[in-house]
């Protein structure tokens, strides 16, 4: 009987010994619910920005347009910001578009300065064109394929209509 007794004994000191324990388990039980929540739910979250950054990885892979972009030289401080470069392209473009009543000078001034924007948006994505050095109908067929790079690397400009095309007149 003394080995029972003496069990039982140790069992009450260490129940007693741990009683603080089981009150701070009680109280704060709602706390440490609240944390396991909260990290699983940050851990949801991690998980669902990798998967959709390896999707975006995977769509722009399949992009031979934007595969070689470096964004890094987006953001240089004496490069003009790209979204005042897409903005003036839109602007220039639907100059260009109507340009019906205008006088050659003026035409020809808002298509060099559609181009000058073309070389220089060209040149923040990179992107090879050969606008300064063509001339006629060599320079609208360059600038037609400069307008479909850029608008497949996101950049949206107005287009011409089907049934009127606007002519060089210096060419």
């Amino acid at each position: 009987m003394a080995g029972g007794s003496a069990l039982t004994l140790i069992l009450a000191i260490l129940a007693v010994a741990c009683l603080p324990v089981a009150f701070a388990l009680l109280f704060c039980l709602d706390e440490i619910a609240d944390r396991v929540a909260c990290g699983w739910a940050e851990w949801r979250e991690r998980r669902r920005e990798r998967r959709t950054i390896a999707r975006l990885d995977r769509a722009l892979a399949a992009d031979p347009a934007t595969r070689d972009i470096d964004l890094t030289e987006l953001d240089r401080a004496d490069r003009r910001p790209l979204e005042l470069l897409a903005a003036d392209l839109r602007r220039l473009g639907r100059h260009r578009l109507a340009a019906g009543g205008r006088s050659v000078v003026w035409h020809s001034s808002v298509i060099e300065a559609y181009d000058d924007r073309l070389r220089a948006a060209c040149r923040a994505l990179e992107i090879p064109e050969h606008l300064a050095e063509l001339t006629g109908v060599d320079r609208e067929i360059e600038r037609v394929r400069v307008e479909g790079v850029l608008a497949a690397a996101g950049l949206t400009l107005p287009t011409t209509p089907a049934d009127r095309r606007p002519r060089d007149r210096r060419a």
